[in-house]
């Protein structure tokens, strides 16, 4: 077997018309060896870079079957370790099904910090593998990080003790996790072809898959702060997410959901924890507890806790409401490393020294732009442009006025802070061009468009 025939197989070739144009036609499916080959080359170096990247080229331009993307992803998740959670109740684990969701990302989108806890409260077991923050958009593993003392670099061993004790943890892509995905990945952001459905579905379930989980719920969202823009392309990675998951045997469903401006009030490492303590004492942005509850209830019912989605909603507003869910939270936190009562004395206080703020411009009703406000983000210090950037646990925004708001002139917008003085102005610019201004107020769209 070699790779230029791969290669070729999955291309096509060209073929002239009538007239005289050539067009290339007649790319085949890889079959499931064919892909095998290729991801073990990947792991290994017998397949060097650039066939890999001529191969990734190919499917960019022409695709892959659910069938080929089903065997991508299972040749990729077992390219390293996976993590299976069953049968092993001495360690503590119940028999049950164990759940996950996947965001793919946006901004002020904390939903997973208080998601986990609240559907642990409920009796599901949930092995969550998060992500940093890349460009625009937050990662969950550096907001928990900007607890202090929180460790998020689990072995299996230990996240399989922790899911057991309290019924969640969080942890990060280790190197022996899907390894053929950080190589491809790499490729795929120097030679343009990211935006690939097939290869990101393989991605991201190659990871997923790999940690443990029986069931997945996907937030796919779509917007100017999403990675799909239009709702037609996240509905299209939706599909692909639930049909490749379902073809390799797990159950899965997704939430196709807006991100043209940012969720809930706050936005930054720490700040966003101290948002998910507000919302897990029943006290939440309205639109950051309607994502959590409805991703909580298609969890409940991927893991069969609940039969109904009446019944998954009550058994979510419950755990908020006892306190059962902010009690998981602060176990986590201990589990994790952290210090529990430190980490509520600092709500409210942790702030960074910097600050600046942004008043209203003119009178009018006021659009925030997720994507605008998302890069100022990265400037604040919140984000990173590239991997090994670090970020700022108490830099961040505080959205005093929301998009839909009436405003008048000098009202104050935001709170801004950032990681040294130098950042400041720059950010408040990038802020100011993110907000703009109608006479009338602006059409709203519904916060979940669509379930898969």
């Amino acid at each position: 077997m070699r790779a230029v025939d791969i290669i070729m197989k999955k291309r096509g070739t060209f073929v002239t018309d009538d007239k005289g144009k050539r067009k290339l036609t007649g790319s085949e499916p890889n079959t499931k060896e064919e892909i095998q080959f290729m991801i073990k080359g990947c792991v290994d170096g017998s397949i060097p870079e650039y066939q890999l990247s001529s191969w990734l080229m190919a499917i960019f331009f022409n695709g892959m079957t659910f069938e080929e993307t089903g065997y991508l992803t299972d040749a990729m998740l077992h390219s390293g370790d996976v993590i299976d959670l069953h049968g092993k109740e001495s360690s503590g684990l119940k028999d049950g099904i164990f759940v996950d969701k996947h965001s793919t990302g946006g901004v002020g989108d904390k939903i997973s910090l208080p998601l986990a806890p609240m559907v642990a409260a409920c009796g599901l077991q949930v092995p969550m593998m998060s992500g940093r923050a890349l460009g625009h958009t937050g990662g969950t593993l550096d907001k928990l990080e900007s607890i202090n003392g929180y460790v998020t670099g689990l072995s299996p061993e230990k996240f399989t003790q922790l899911i057991a004790k309290t019924g969640y943890a969080m942890t990060g892509q280790t190197s022996k996790i899907a390894p053929a995905d950080r190589i491809l990945y790499a490729l795929r952001d120097v030679t343009g072809t990211v935006e690939s459905i097939p290869l990101i579905t393989a991605s991201i379930l190659s990871k997923k898959v790999a940690e443990g989980s029986d069931g997945l719920v996907f937030d796919v969202k779509y917007g100017n702060g999403a990675f799909m823009k239009s709702k037609a392309d996240a509905e299209l990675l939706a599909t692909s997410l639930v049909k490749t998951a379902e073809a390799m045997g797990k159950k899965a469903s997704a939430l196709i959901t807006d991100m043209n401006t940012p969720l809930g009030n706050k936005i930054g490492n720490f700040l966003e924890i101290e948002e998910t303590i507000e919302c897990l004492q029943g006290k939440g942005p309205e639109d950051v507890m309607e994502e959590t509850y409805a991703l909580g209830v298609q969890m409940l019912l991927l893991g069969e806790i609940a039969k109904t989605k009446e019944e998954a909603l009550k058994m979510c507003k419950d755990a908020i409401s006892s306190g059962a869910a902010l009690k998981k939270f602060l176990e986590n936190v201990e589990d994790q490393g952290g210090n529990a009562e430190e980490l509520l004395k600092q709500v409210g206080k942790r702030r960074s020294a910097h600050k600046t703020t942004l008043s209203a411009k003119e009178d009018g009703y006021i659009s925030i732009n997720a994507f605008k406000t998302g890069l100022a983000g990265v400037t604040l210090g919140v984000g990173r442009n590239k991997t090994t950037d670090p970020v700022c646990g108490d830099a961040g925004i505080i959205l005093i006025k929301h998009s839909g708001d009436k405003v008048s002139k000098d009202d104050l917008i935001m709170e801004i802070y950032g990681q040294n003085e130098e950042c400041l102005e720059s950010a408040r610019k990038s802020l100011e061009a993110a907000v703009t201004y109608s006479s009338s107020a602006p059409e709203k769209n519904p916060l979940i468009y669509k379930e898969i």
